[in-house]
């Protein structure tokens, strides 16, 4: 199972024998059919699970297991991979408002470059400054997630006019008669009022 790398390092599957990346996982490409000549390109078009939930729980989310349809073109270039293109993904969540549940997508275009090992790239930037191959194969999943997490509504809603919720009774506005409201009394005046309606009622208050 793939999990979240503390680095945006390649860090999917490996095979028991060594440390290189498992082609059988969708996330990974296998660039030696790509070339290392400057202008050489190859399209990838393919669906890749999510191993893990993406996101915000409890406010909005890539569910652990959705499809992620990806769309990308990699190109040879002096010192990696170019790789760019979209991602695209269906998302779960609630609306921050009236909290009614939201299914909805989000796609992100991508452009990322893997840099080549002992590359000037590689030598001259930290680990957690560019992406790189291992074994002339990259991850993709750290990329993606990385542009998809970001894109994601920070206050999602169900429609730009939601109105929410009636914060007196938690009613949704939209199902609420016109006019509803509740009536609210100065706590100053409360006791007076109290008396007022013992009064009125012929309570204790009511003189003969």
């Amino acid at each position: 199972m793939v999990g979240l790398p503390s680095a945006p390092l390649l860090n999917g599957p490996m095979s028991q024998q060594n440390d290189t990346p498992d082609v059988r996982n969708p996330w990974i490409v296998d660039t030696r059919e790509l070339g290392r000549r400057a202008g050489l390109s190859r399209t990838i078009q393919r669906t890749a699970p999510t191993a893990v939930e993406w996101g915000v729980p409890d406010v909005i989310v890539v569910p652990k297991g959705a499809e992620v349809e990806l769309d990308l073109l990699l190109e040879s270039v002096v010192e990696g991979v170019l790789v760019t293109g979209s991602a695209a993904v269906r998302t779960t969540g609630a609306c921050s408002r009236c909290l009614d549940p939201i299914d909805d997508e989000v796609e992100v275009e991508l452009t990322e470059l893997f840099a080549y090992p002992d590359s000037t790239t590689d030598e001259t930037t930290d680990e957690d400054e560019v992406m790189r191959l291992v074994d002339d194969r990259i991850d993709l999943e750290p990329l993606v997630r990385d542009a998809v997490v970001l894109a994601l509504p920070q206050v999602p809603l169900c429609r730009e006019d939601c109105q929410g919720l009636c914060p007196d009774c938690g009613g949704k506005w939209a199902d609420l008669e016109p006019g509803h409201g509740h009536e609210t009394i100065d706590p100053r005046w409360a006791a007076l009022v109290e008396r007022f309606d013992d009064s009125s009622s012929g309570g204790p208050g009511r003189q003969a």
